[in-house]
């Protein structure tokens, strides 16, 4: 499939140039553009599948705020073209989240590799974007859910609720004991709290969430679960949560 692109370069002889060599490489020009107004015009209307802007445009609008415009309406990868590497530059640069630089003047293999690397780089994200999205839809479980889905990996693992036995605390990091495996997760407590159903877990301590019915004993202000040898402290905020979860005679 060939990828189509918008030029926007307030230098003619230069545009041209670009022009020609992007039809030479075997790519399609969607439109070209001087100002960064008409950039964003053409970007609605061609909808293009990348961009190449310089930085530096005549008029009221510089190509870093054209590419922050079109970013909001057009998910599209972004290339910068500047004949300016200072580091004030590149800062303001980094605001719209480009997929790359051409320093000027520049070679046909550097603007194909660019190119390709942007585009990459791109459908990489939109499919993570995509997993972690569906991923946040499988784990909106209600009170009543009998499996959830985890994270493992490049993969999705669906585990019964009543095989959980506890989330563990490990910095940025979570782990989910199950009665046959264990799973990291990067996560935090409130995130795993909010996304288990609470008629199964509840929190003991800052640094667990057990699932109840796995609690077989309370001994000295720890919890005892079930196929887990060490006892889950009960931390003092947490003590009428697993009170009223808890029925004791």
């Amino acid at each position: 499939m060939s990828i189509n692109i918008l030029v926007t370069e307030d230098e003619s002889i230069v545009r041209k140039d670009i022009e020609m060599r992007l039809k030479k490489l075997g790519y399609n020009i969607a439109g070209t553009a001087d100002t960064g107004l008409k950039a964003i015009e053409l970007a609605k209307s061609e909808k293009p599948d990348l961009a190449l802007m310089d930085i530096m445009l005549k008029g009221e609008m510089t190509g870093i705020e054209a590419a922050a415009e079109i970013k909001k309406f057009l998910d599209i990868p972004i290339i910068f073209l500047t004949a300016y590497s200072d580091d004030k530059t590149l800062e303001k640069a980094k605001g719209s989240e480009p997929h790359g630089y051409l320093l000027k003047p520049f070679k046909e293999s550097d603007v194909r590799t660019s190119i390709e690397m942007a585009i990459h780089k791109h459908q990489t994200e939109k499919k993570v974007k995509q997993e972690n999205e569906f991923l946040k839809s499988l784990t909106k479980v209600s009170s009543t859910a009998k499996f959830i889905f985890v994270k493992n990996k490049k993969q999705l693992i669906k585990v019964p609720v009543d095989e959980f036995l506890m989330v563990e605390a490990l910095k940025d990091y979570v782990i989910i004991h199950t009665t046959k495996d264990s799973y990291t997760i990067h996560s935090t407590m409130k995130d795993i709290e909010k996304k288990l159903p609470k008629s199964h877990f509840t929190r003991a301590h800052r640094s667990f969430i057990v699932n109840v019915s796995k609690v077989v004993a309370i001994k000295s202000g720890n919890l005892i679960l079930e196929g887990v040898k060490k006892p889950i402290p009960v931390g003092g905020n947490y003590k009428n949560d697993i009170s009223a979860q808890i029925n004791a005679l």
